[in-house]
């Protein structure tokens, strides 16, 4: 049976990789410290697989097929798809046995995610593995997110995925030790009159709650509030699916946030510590 020796999350942003100098030298270099930290504390989790939960950015998926959910069940995944993004094309190890065995558990436990073999995964999860130096042969098991077209998963459901993820990779007798990492957030928006923009107070009070709020207060604050931080402040959905692999007992440890708004987002990283 595995255990979850880690639960993580992560803003991912393009720009940090990008336009490095669009920031002053001062915040970039505590952004990459704090990636590196990431790291370092994935490293410690000791994972023989990593779940990554982000939004897919309509790459693999678009309005003709753009379901709520989606499981990778793959041997490997090509990287990124985004030909203008500064990182080198490369190929990560997955683990198809995880990814099937988290299928098959959700259409169990009454959930029915989408499923591919033929994933190419964006800048949502190889930025921060990148920053954060995660080894390429570490075996990643990509969930997807819709976070951009309407209708979206509620932030209830995902927080129950979350749930049901704990559930469903402590069952899992392929390995041992599996990490979770959700990316994403925190506030932004892309591509219209307030891109630049961060909303400080909502990030603020997110995290708060994540630390000292009930499962319902953040719930419920992020539902009425997400429309008030920017448009791509809706993949705070992988934040709560952390949360809910974290469980009730976790204690939230929100190690670094920062608005820098010549990147254009709120740049957080946070680890649930158990006990």
């Amino acid at each position: 049976m595995a255990d979850i020796t880690g639960v993580f999350a992560a803003t991912h942003t393009p720009v940090m990789l990008n336009f490095p100098d669009a920031v002053p030298a001062a915040d970039r270099e505590a952004v990459y410290a704090s990636f590196k930290d990431l790291g370092r504390r994935i490293a410690a989790a000791r994972p023989q697989a990593i779940v990554i939960a982000a939004d897919d950015h309509l790459h693999n998926f678009f309005l003709n097929n753009l379901p709520a959910f989606c499981i990778g069940a793959a041997d490997r995944y090509e990287t990124p798809i985004e030909p203008w993004l500064k990182a080198q094309r490369r190929w990560l190890q997955g683990n198809a046995a995880l990814g099937a065995h988290l299928i098959g558990e959700a259409h169990d436990a009454g959930f029915d995610p989408a499923l591919s073999m033929e994933l190419i995964l964006d800048h949502g999860m190889l930025t921060p593995l990148e920053l954060a130096g995660v080894p390429g042969d570490l075996p990643v098991v990509p969930l997807l997110v819709n976070c951009v077209q309407p209708p979206l998963p509620t932030m209830k459901r995902c927080l129950q995925w979350g749930r049901f993820l704990r559930d469903a990779i402590g069952s899992f007798k392929g390995v041992e030790r599996v990490c979770f990492l959700g990316t994403g957030g925190l506030s932004h928006d892309v591509g219209t009159p307030r891109m630049g923009m961060i909303n400080e107070a909502f990030d603020n009070e997110f995290l708060r709650l994540l630390r000292e709020g009930t499962d319902e207060a953040v719930v419920r604050y992020a539902t009425d509030n997400v429309n008030l931080a920017g448009n791509g402040t809706e993949e705070i959905r992988t934040w709560l699916m952390a949360r809910g692999v974290a469980g009730p007992d976790a204690r939230f440890d929100g190690f670094f946030y920062k608005p820098l708004t010549t990147w254009y987002t709120g740049i957080a990283l946070a680890e649930w510590h158990q006990g």
